[in-house]
């Protein structure tokens, strides 16, 4: 039998992919496909009077391996990995520090390799951090340990679970097939852009972490960090529950870690402010959105909520669209009392609807002014509370009022859960991020017509892009001068997204193990 990979077979929406199907395209004999698997799905959706899926898949056939096949058939060979061994042996176990999507790729593979690592983290199972959420969402009291940001699987629990990412890492593969055998669908496995679903993820999440407790991981909930202890080693590390001892520490805080970022200052535990992105949150509803990505084949039982990725490259800056989440809803994200923060979130079925997306403009160094980029950050949620009135509404402003730089007065329903105010944005953000974020708002209403007209509201604050710093590290993976801390994931400032971080997280884990 050989295995053959088939890529850019077209496939009508209205039609089924099976071996008849592929055998006809390929115009390989009748009988040839015994099997297939399919390796990528997406849409092309460029021409509207055409949308159709495009695959690439991988087949059984009895044909010969030396037959001169199509060129978009070639001989498929498994790729080689390398071989990973626990060779290094430490006294103490590697010790954790966030269950965010690096926390638990590192927490499971050293549990697999028999590490018996111990993470600590200072949010709640994802059960009761569920609950905290809803009681923050019902009542307006926020617990600043355990919300949309701290707590079991990270800032991304609470998303929309999106797996897509830039990165060639072979691990990628390594990530979706986890996250798959403990509950994720099938399809992330193939998808050009595959997502969870927040409603999914919780229980993938929690599952991951039940098996990696009986491979010999321990997990500590409600343990926050308030030190460490090193010189040019590491030694131990203070919590609010004690001391524990470790050689190995890796820090896999999440981008809202602003106490800890604080505490390594104080430590002097070298970290440079880094890029990220500011702006607000879009709202439209999912049909319009379908509209324009499908056109008269919106709404097609086989296609799913349409999506888009909007980019607007300004003279010094850049203003893009971040996070879109297809028929979803805006959160309130914040971590900290009296600060409002959107975000964006969608379950498994992505059937709200509404769309929304962050509109993001990027900020650097040159921007911040003293206090850096966590306090930039803060100071636009501490402004933005304040516009909204009080009690976490955000402030909106529809479009038009914004491009004539008036206040809006206007009610208006949203899917944001504390409800909105009408505000004028001159009075949040600094007036290169307005400049930009409009002329990026009318670049984009060109390519999608309609996407930034007068009526449609703009919700703010999106503030946590990414981290706004990068604690530094060699190529070894550990931090500057000091043996065996190893910074790790996307509060580190080394990935942006679920699977980034999920790969970071095994990269660090394979450096520990000696490979």
């Amino acid at each position: 039998m050989t295995k053959i990979r088939i890529n850019n077979i077209l496939l009508p929406i209205s039609e089924y992919l099976t071996s008849e199907y592929i055998e006809n395209y390929t115009k390989l004999p009748h009988g040839s496909i015994k099997n297939f698997k399919i390796v990528k799905q997406s849409v092309d959706a460029r021409r509207k009077n055409n949308i159709h899926f495009v695959f690439s898949l991988i087949a059984d056939t009895d044909l010969s391996p030396k037959m001169q096949f199509a060129e978009n058939i070639s001989v498929f060979s498994l790729p080689q990995k390398p071989n990973i061994l626990p060779i290094k042996k430490y006294n103490n176990p590697p010790i954790v520090v966030g269950y965010g999507p690096a926390g638990i790729f590192f927490f499971f593979f050293l549990a697999k390799y028999g590490y018996n690592p111990i993470i600590i983290e200072r949010g709640k199972n994802v059960d009761e951090r569920t609950a905290d959420v809803e009681h923050f969402l019902n009542c307006g009291v926020l617990n600043p340990e355990s919300n949309v940001q701290f707590g079991e699987g990270g800032a991304g629990t609470f998303s929309d679970g999106k797996l897509t990412t830039r990165i060639g890492d072979y691990r990628c593969a390594d990530v979706l097939e986890i996250l798959h055998r403990f509950g994720a669908p099938e399809d992330i496995l193939y998808a050009a852009k595959p997502h969870i679903g927040t409603d999914i993820l919780k229980k993938v999440v929690k599952n991951i972490r039940l098996e990696t407790e009986k491979l010999g991981g321990k997990i500590l909930f409600n343990t926050r960090l308030e030190g460490i202890n090193y010189d040019s080693n590491v030694k131990s590390v203070f919590t609010n529950k004690g001391e524990l001892p470790c050689d190995v520490l890796v820090l896999a805080i999440g981008h809202s870690s602003r106490d800890t970022f604080s505490m390594l200052k104080n430590s002097d535990i070298y970290y440079e402010n880094k890029s990220f992105a500011v702006g607000v949150r879009i709202e439209h509803p999912q049909k319009f959105i379908d509209m324009s990505q499908y056109g008269e084949a919106a709404g097609h039982p086989s296609l799913a909520p349409a999506e888009y990725y909007l980019k607007y490259n300004g003279e010094n800056r850049s203003c893009y669209s971040f996070c879109m989440c297809p028929g979803g809803e805006i959160i309130p994200s914040a971590s900290e009392e009296k600060t409002v923060v959107t975000n964006g979130m969608s379950n498994r079925a992505r059937n709200g609807t509404y769309a929304n997306s962050g509109i993001v403009v990027t900020v650097s160094d040159k921007d911040f002014g003293v206090g850096g980029g966590i306090e930039f950050q803060r100071l636009l949620e501490q402004q933005a509370f304040k516009l909204g009135g009080g009690n976490y509404k955000a402030p909106y402003q529809l479009c038009g009022d914004f491009f004539d730089k008036k206040k809006t007065i206007n009610q208006l329903n949203t899917t944001y859960a504390f409800g909105v105010t009408g505000a004028d944005f001159s009075e949040l953000f600094p007036a290169f991020i307005t400049q930009t974020l409009a002329d990026g708002l009318r670049f984009f209403n060109r390519k999608i017509p309609g996407f930034a007209g007068k009526n449609v509201p703009l919700i703010g604050v999106e503030s946590r892009t990414s981290s706004p710093i990068r604690i530094v590290r060699g190529e070894d993976f550990q931090a500057k001068d000091i043996s065996g801390l190893y910074p790790c994931g996307e509060g580190a400032g080394y990935a942006g997204g679920i699977m980034s971080a999920a790969v970071d997280g095994i990269k660090v884990a394979e450096k520990i193990m000696g490979n």
